[in-house]
């Protein structure tokens, strides 16, 4: 009989432990799954934060891409425009050059020129 009752006491005891283990067992499932939605939440905010970062610097680099691309192209139509007045004015100065050129020569020419009627001397 005190063998038995030794048995027992064994089995009661070692029932005792292992639902004495039990409970912090399921605790710490318990606080593991509290830290991996902890983790999950954390990970779902850092994408969102990332998602809206990138498309606020998308949105920079487009609005920066157009503005680049007007000002350039105010820019060659300036460098244009002024390209042109600079050749309309070269050239006015080429045509009043050469105007002014050609009156010079021709006031030479008739200064220097001796008249075509002959000398009066047989008559």
């Amino acid at each position: 009989m005190k063998i038995t009752s030794l048995i027992i006491t064994l089995t009661v005891t070692t029932a005792l432990v292992a639902l004495a283990q039990e409970g912090p067992v399921q605790e710490a499932k318990h606080e593991a799954k509290k830290a991996g939605e902890t983790i999950k939440d954390g990970l779902e905010t850092a994408g969102k934060k990332t998602k809206e970062a990138a498309e606020t610097v998308g949105e920079k680099t487009k609005e920066t891409a157009k503005t680049v691309g007007r000002k350039t192209k105010e820019t060659a139509q300036t460098v244009g425009q002024k390209t042109k007045e600079t050749a309309k004015t070269v050239n006015r100065k080429s045509k009043k050059t050469l105007h002014k050129a050609k009156t010079e020569t021709s006031s030479q020419q008739s200064t220097s020129q001796t008249p075509n009627t002959p000398a009066p001397i047989d008559r």
